[in-house]
């Protein structure tokens, strides 16, 4: 084996190695509980994230920056003979920000303001969806089967521009956000995700 493949090789396998590290330490949404409840012509969402900042974003936050979250919503249907039907996708932004002249904390989330005294409870709040409208009843067959799929994720497009750049290059900044799924039927009157 020449010295330069064994040198090429041991580039890769670092390369391998350092994505895979940052993979393992990146900063994780996680879905707490979910439920859809069937409220006359449509289904609601309610679900309770559980969101940790890292300390990179938690002094950004506090000097003013304002984090944007993502809360994603799918409802697919299985087919073997194409692809799977999407019969939902929407989304909902969740906005995070914090007034360091009355060190106050603001969310805004569906035409909704909140204030909060704490991090601790800006990020509770934050993470808290109520009676979101995800799905029309008319839209669904009662006797199929669904995959509804939950997850929230930090907008790093929607951070200042240096900030991205530091999202892309540090651990610290990375929040990302796993997916829930779980099955669905609409003759059901109530269906659970998780509840931890």
């Amino acid at each position: 084996m020449t010295t330069f493949l064994r040198h090429s090789l041991w580039a890769v396998a670092c390369f391998i190695a350092v994505c895979m590290t940052s993979v393992a330490h990146a900063q994780v949404i996680k879905v707490k509980q979910a439920e859809l409840e069937k409220v006359e012509g449509a289904w609601l969402l309610n679900a309770n994230f559980g969101i940790e900042l890292p300390p990179g974003l938690e002094n950004a936050l506090k000097k003013g920056v304002t984090l944007h979250f993502v809360v994603q919503f799918e409802l697919t249907r299985n087919r073997w003979y194409w692809f799977d039907e999407k019969t939902a996708n929407v989304q909902r932004q969740v906005r995070l920000s914090h007034q360091p002249l009355i060190n106050q904390y603001r969310i805004t989330a569906g035409g909704l303001a909140f204030n909060a005294n704490s991090l601790v409870e800006a990020l509770r709040i934050a993470g808290t969806i109520g009676g979101w409208s995800v799905i029309e009843a008319a839209a669904i067959d009662a006797e199929k089967q669904y995959e509804a799929a939950l997850r929230m994720t930090l907008d790093l497009g929607k951070l200042p521009k240096p900030f991205q750049v530091d999202a892309l290059n540090s651990r610290d900044w990375s929040l990302s956000g796993e997916w829930l799924r779980f099955p669905f039927n609409a003759s059901m009157t109530t269906v659970m995700g998780r509840k931890l």
